[in-house]
């Protein structure tokens, strides 16, 4: 049996793991049990009573955090020339298009977003072996292929982010950072939770919601009561 550290001893003294919390309780208590040395990444991981292989029940989704994502995004925009200092004055880290294309193609990737005019899309798709993996292929669905790229670049800048089930039906995502107030935290984690019960397929039967855990960096998981998500 592996021996617990130090750290680990102490974490677990200020939790009880067989206790179920409200997502109040959870957004202090995960501050608590972070020790880290850096600002770690509060995570949620939401378990959906649906079934990801079936088109008609899957969820995916964007929403922008009140409080951000507690780090900073590296936006690419690709796009023609009359669309580059729109972008650029909206706070895009990178713009251009054929040049950056070339750049991903040698194995650039020094981004967490790209978003993309619809104008570009045809010269964009033969990326899409390595964009796709990744998670950075511009979508319609999560408005990072639009004409407005000053609004998406603000919107990504706010704290909006892309998310949606994998193949086992569960949503991971950084909803956060440990510096964050427990209000702040509760408050990401709510917009989350909401979003994701609106967008209930009407497909789906059964419990929607499974379970839901809160978690830091390298923290143990708090296990939440759905039930404490009020709309």
């Amino acid at each position: 049996m592996k021996k617990l550290t130090k750290n680990q001893k102490a974490v677990l003294a200020k939790y009880d793991r067989t206790k179920v919390y409200s997502l109040q309780e959870a957004s202090e208590l995960v501050k608590k049990i972070s020790y880290t040395k850096f600002d770690a990444s509060v995570d949620l991981d939401i378990r959906l009573g649906i079934d990801p292989r079936k088109s008609n029940q899957m969820v995916r989704g964007v929403v922008t955090l009140p409080h951000g994502t507690g780090k900073t995004t590296r936006v690419l925009v690709l796009c023609t020339p009359d669309k580059e200092k729109e972008a650029l004055e909206a706070g895009a880290d990178y713009v251009g298009l054929d040049d950056y294309i070339e750049k991903i193609k040698n194995g650039w990737l020094d981004v967490d977003v790209i978003i993309a005019t619809p104008n570009v899309m045809a010269k964009i798709g033969a990326l899409g072996k390595i964009l796709g993996p990744r998670g950075l292929m511009p979508n319609p669905k999560s408005g990072t292929v639009t004409m407005d790229v000053a609004k998406a670049v603000k919107d990504v800048k706010a704290g909006k982010i892309d998310f949606k089930v994998d193949k086992y039906g569960i949503i991971h995502t950084s909803i956060g950072r440990v510096s964050f107030t427990p209000q702040q935290i509760y408050e990401n984690a709510l917009e989350l939770l909401t979003t994701v019960i609106k967008l209930k397929p009407s497909s789906a039967k059964g419990t929607y919601i499974k379970s839901i855990y809160m978690s830091s960096t390298m923290s143990p998981g708090i296990k939440i009561d759905p039930k404490s998500i009020t709309l």
